[in-house]
């Protein structure tokens, strides 16, 4: 099983180093890397450049991370497509050869697992502990959604639904999880491992105005995606996030 891995990424460097570190640990034998840069100015150009193991990469201004995970989507030849951002890290040097074995012996279109934000520097300090359940749809509901960076996709799921709506500047990863998860016909496993490692201070919650837009965005998703209530979902999906700061 061709397992596709998708990096966006902008001026990342130092970070990348260590992104590119965590893939070439990884023990699973079929891996496609595509990076998607969006025209980077420091030494992350000269970091792609020097890999080999990425498989494919442009160097081009975007309209934002999700016009750059389209662009990657779309240029690739894998099986199973998943994101690791230029600031991210894969959790342990297994952890794809696992999410290819739980595809292989089920009949999952799409697997998750948890997720730990970490410090910026010192990405084992756990900051945040994302830890997600199985997967029920009647959840939705009540705001859940997993993280979407442990979100492994069999490519047929984006043949059937498409690309991420970038009508959405932060919520556009949400809006397609909800368009995805509550398709009847698809079928989603849980995997009880952190997948991914992120480090703090994403697009999303930088900053109090990214925070109210990214709950302005969800409302409109929720809406957009059919959800009975909507607002007290938001409501829930907010709350929900409170106790990933005391979990480790």
């Amino acid at each position: 099983m061709k397992i596709t891995l998708i990096t966006a990424t902008y001026n990342s460097y130092p970070n990348i180093l260590d992104t590119l570190d965590s893939i070439q640990q990884q023990t699973h034998p079929d891996i496609e890397w595509v990076v998607i840069d969006g025209g980077s100015t420091d030494l992350t150009r000269s970091v792609i450049k020097s890999t080999p193991l990425i498989s494919q990469s442009i160097s081009e201004p975007d309209q934002g991370i999700y016009d750059a995970l389209n662009k990657g989507i779309q240029r690739t030849t894998g099986n199973v497509i998943g994101f690791v951002h230029s600031d991210d890290l894969l959790a342990s040097p297994k952890i794809l050869e696992t999410i290819a074995q739980v595809f292989e012996k089920t009949t999952a279109d799409g697997v998750y697992g948890n997720l730990v934000y970490v410090d910026k520097q010192d990405t084992n300090k756990i900051i945040r502990y994302w830890k997600s359940k199985p997967f029920r749809r009647r959840n939705l509901t009540y705001g859940w959604m997993p993280a979407h960076p442990t979100l492994f996709l069999k490519k047929e799921v984006y043949k059937k639904h498409g690309l991420f709506d970038l009508d959405f500047k932060i919520a556009a990863d949400y809006d397609f999880m909800l368009r995805i998860l509550k398709d009847p016909g698809l079928k989603f496993e849980y995997l009880p491992q952190v997948i991914t490692k992120m480090r703090i201070g994403g697009a999303s919650n930088k900053s109090l105005n990214n925070i109210l837009q990214k709950s302005q965005e969800d409302l409109r998703a929720m809406r957009k995606n059919g959800l009975s209530f909507p607002v007290w979902s938001l409501a829930c999906k907010n709350l929900s996030k409170l106790p990933q700061f005391l979990k480790r």
